[in-house]
């Protein structure tokens, strides 16, 4: 079955290795992701204003265009993306004449007529897949590895786009269940990673990935799995940094949901995107006998 697939610019970018699992993972299962053809920022960034009509242009003009490729259903890896994308398709079923105006706005568009459904990869693989078929697939189990699931913002809230329950959400741990792996609960799994000040309060930051860290250290996590490029950016990368701001702490890694599968179902070594991360993400995996140190290319 081919799924149409609605990257986003993130994942082009610095997430090129959810990306390339994903489409790895999904060749495995026996699918395929398609990109679609003319796709353009998902505009995630909020308007600040009262009358935000206009910032859903950039979402319903990739709505139409699945619609233009004659298809009503959009999968995305991207929280942030998904989120977006969900936001703006519900608003514009429940109000028509928002919809009316927008579609007004972009004359050269062909009219959103509605049709379509946005599908995180997550809700794929949990409701279309099945976590018990996926299980049946495994080749390396995660064995004797302790994942804290983490959540952030965007997968959860606000409520009507959520794709699990927005207090105990459970797809990620049922997931790495799945997988073999032993999992951690953390009352910070839906609390926000600090998004977008890292580009200006890097502390701040810092401080927050340590605090969502340092709870899963003390529940004997050895690793933390998410789905949100930022998130992984904020706790990879800022993590990392905390351990100059906190004495004795050390970062542990962060993983994609996507990575470990691909780890698990046995897919080649150079589809895993590792390089890309600031804290090593194959030490681990060797300790624990997962991964073969003379496979990984580090």
């Amino acid at each position: 079955m081919k799924l149409l697939y609605y990257p986003g610019c993130t994942l082009k970018t610095s997430a090129k290795n959810l990306e390339k699992t994903a489409i790895a993972v999904t060749k495995a299962l026996g699918h395929e992701l398609v990109e679609m053809k003319d796709w353009n920022c998902c505009g995630v960034v909020s308007s600040l204003t009262s009358d935000d009509l206009m910032r859903h242009l950039a979402p319903l003009r990739n709505l139409i265009h699945v619609e233009d490729e004659g298809e009503n259903k959009v999968t995305t890896l991207c929280d942030m993306c998904c989120n977006t994308l969900k936001q703006t398709n519900l608003r514009v079923k429940e109000k028509p004449e928002d919809l009316k105006t927008l579609n007004a706005f972009m004359d050269r568009e062909n009219d959103y007529k509605g049709t379509v459904s946005v599908l995180h990869f997550l809700e794929f693989l949990r409701d279309e897949i099945g976590f018990d078929t996926l299980k049946k697939k495994v080749k390396n189990p995660l064995k004797g590895i302790k994942i804290m699931p983490y959540y952030g913002c965007m997968l959860l809230r606000p409520r009507e786009v959520s794709i699990d329950d927005p207090e105990e959400p459970t797809v990620l741990s049922d997931l790495l269940r799945s997988l073999g792996a032993e999992t951690v609960d953390n009352p910070f799994k839906i609390e926000c990673c600090g998004s977008y000040n890292t580009v200006e309060q890097k502390e701040i930051v810092s401080r927050r990935a340590h605090r969502i860290t340092s709870f899963a250290l003390d529940q004997g996590a050895d690793a933390i799995v998410l789905s949100c490029p930022l998130c992984r950016f904020n706790l990879d990368m800022r993590g990392k940094e905390a351990e100059k701001l906190f004495k004795g702490y050390k970062q542990i890694p962060v993983y994609y949901y996507t990575q470990l599968i691909a780890v698990s179902l046995g897919l080649d070594h150079s589809v895993y995107g590792f390089d890309q991360h600031v804290v090593d993400p194959t030490l681990l995996l060797k300790k624990k006998g997962i991964l073969e140190s003379r496979r990984i290319k580090i």
